[in-house]
């Protein structure tokens, strides 16, 4: 997986953070580091370019959709819906409870 964390990236694009590649443990720090002058005015995670997410992925988009207020995620990569109902987390990243 280490080529995975070398390929994920973030970028913003208007009120989005676009997120492409391997949302996995190994690139989350970097992507962390990248995310802070981004998270400013954001409104949406836009995830269409997302190849595989695991759950250090997922615990990083729930804290950036927490941090920043955001409620509206577009794109399912593979593996997100069963991570977020294990996680109880709803469509917006947020605790559904």
């Amino acid at each position: 997986m280490a080529a995975a964390a070398a390929t994920a990236t973030v970028r913003r694009d208007g009120d989005a953070l676009v997120f492409d590649g391997a949302l996995v443990r190994e690139a989350c720090a970097a992507l962390w580091r990248l995310l802070q002058p981004l998270l400013a005015g954001a409104r949406r995670i836009d995830l269409e370019a997302v190849t595989a997410i695991d759950s250090a992925g997922l615990a990083l988009l729930a804290e950036v959709a927490a941090r920043a207020g955001i409620d509206t995620v577009t794109g399912t990569p593979p593996g997100l819906p069963e991570l977020r109902a294990a996680y109880r987390l709803d469509t917006g990243l947020g605790y559904g409870g």
